[in-house]
């Protein structure tokens, strides 16, 4: 009876002593919170750690303890650790089914952008017949993935790229280009109205003056209409801006030959874009180098640049080769050789027969 009351007092002193020391770590601990001004950072060792007592504990008497993070978030902790311990995704070979080849991609967004006619099952034979097996779900996947619509929507809508490539060989644009040629009573501005073949990019020259009036634009329609000889007579559109020099009378002697004028919407240029970039050309390559004396010199210039633009200079829009070469100038064999046009300012350079 002795022992039974001796083991229960020195218990009871030990329970004693372990809520006195549970209650100096609480009141410790707010007292060192308090004090700190940041929030601490603790590694994922310290949180496993904290995470495994507070789970033996129970969240009502880990209220009543914890201090230096909310018990909810240490259980949280807890469940994250229960979670990974289950989770086997960094055993997995590969994330899914494999995606196509690049080549192979490629070549469903081109099926679908040069045929806006072809569904899903016209491109899968196609593809086929190249012997690449895919599905028709698989095409879709693709063509979604790159922002092409089905085919009722691709066939509803064509844009202006598509159309001019479609039809470039019926096709000429026109513009105008300015140049200041000094004269004996001064600076003249002369106006260049040329027409470029969007099919073979052949420039024609129509006319150089200082007044494009309506009987000067008149004339030029008949020359460039004219049978055999102008240089619209193969063209079924003619692409030109709103500028007022192209009149209604202009346009309609065009449009009398068979040839539809498309006036362009205002401020774009971008439609435009192989009138304006031979613009650009001609202009850094040749006439801002340059200073005219008079119309005649203006005109020999050109003249010559039209021809080195033709004949000997190489066209990136064109597969980086030459518009019409001479046979002289794609021999692989003889010497090379360096000619020059305009006193050295455009240069080319060819073989010479061995």
């Amino acid at each position: 009876m002795e022992m039974v009351e001796a083991m229960a007092l020195v218990s009871g002193r030990v329970e004693e002593e372990i809520l006195l020391r549970n209650e100096y770590l609480a009141a410790e601990n707010e007292i060192l919170k308090s004090k700190i001004n940041m929030p601490l950072q603790l590694n994922n060792h310290e949180r496993i750690r904290l995470a495994k007592i507070a789970k033996r504990i129970g969240l009502k008497a880990l209220r009543e303890i914890a201090c230096i993070v909310k018990p909810e978030t240490i259980m949280e902790w807890f469940r994250k650790l229960v979670a990974k311990k289950f989770d086997g995704s960094m055993f997995r070979k590969y994330p899914g089914r494999p995606r196509l080849n690049r080549e192979l991609e490629s070549l469903i967004i081109r099926f679908a952008e040069e045929n806006p006619n072809w569904g899903y099952d016209r491109i899968v034979g196609a593809l086929s017949n190249l012997g690449f097996d895919v599905s028709d779900q698989t095409v879709g996947n693709v063509l979604k993935r790159n922002g092409i619509p089905p085919v009722p929507s691709r066939t509803q809508e064509t844009s202006w790229t598509k159309f001019i490539k479609n039809h470039q060989d019926m096709i000429a644009a026109c513009d105008f280009f300015t140049t200041e040629v000094i004269t004996p009573v001064g600076l003249i501005t002369n106006y260049v109205l040329f027409f470029i073949h969007i099919g073979t990019r052949k420039i024609t020259i129509a006319g150089i003056t200082p007044h494009p009036n309506e009987r000067w634009m008149k004339q030029i329609a008949r020359n460039i209409t004219m049978d055999g000889w102008g240089c619209l007579s193969d063209c079924r559109y003619l692409i030109h801006d709103r500028d007022s020099k192209f009149c209604k009378s202009f346009r309609s002697i065009i449009a009398s030959m068979g040839i539809k004028p498309i006036r362009l919407p205002p401020q774009s240029p971008k439609m435009n874009s192989f009138a304006e970039r031979f613009v650009r050309s001609i202009k850094e390559e040749c006439l801002n180098r340059l200073i005219f004396f008079g119309e005649g010199t203006l005109r020999k210039a050109i003249g010559e640049y039209i021809e080195h633009y033709h004949e000997e200079r190489s066209h990136q829009g064109k597969d980086n080769v030459l518009l019409f070469p001479d046979a002289k100038l794609v021999s692989n064999q003889g010497k090379i050789q360096c000619c020059e046009r305009l006193n050295g300012m455009l240069k080319y350079y060819y073989r010479s027969a061995a």
